[in-house]
């Protein structure tokens, strides 16, 4: 289980993803490698919660110009992660 958690990278949040904290959705940036059981086993067991659903999307890629020399920014997946009514996970420390 291990392993998984350095595949969680950070939660994110803006302001899509704040208005989404009131519907229980919470976003999180992941490994291009992990999938939504592997997400879904470790949110439910590190925060003691319940997932109804999870969808993930990958943004485009970014291209970084350096004068003729043309980069790209890494790439990530994001999931959005939907709890169960009842449960949240405290990402803030007043929660």
């Amino acid at each position: 289980m291990g392993g998984i958690m350095d595949k969680v990278k950070k939660p994110i949040l803006t302001e899509k993803t704040i208005r989404l904290l009131e519907k229980k959705q919470y976003s999180f940036d992941v490994d291009l490698n992990s999938n939504k059981t592997e997400v879904k086993h470790w949110i439910e067991n590190f925060f003691n919660v319940k997932v109804k659903a999870i969808n993930s999307h990958r943004p485009p890629v970014k291209k970084k110009y350096a004068g003729s020399l043309v980069t790209h920014l890494v790439r990530y997946k994001r999931m959005i992660i939907t709890l169960k009514p009842g449960y949240s996970i405290p990402l803030f420390p007043n929660e």
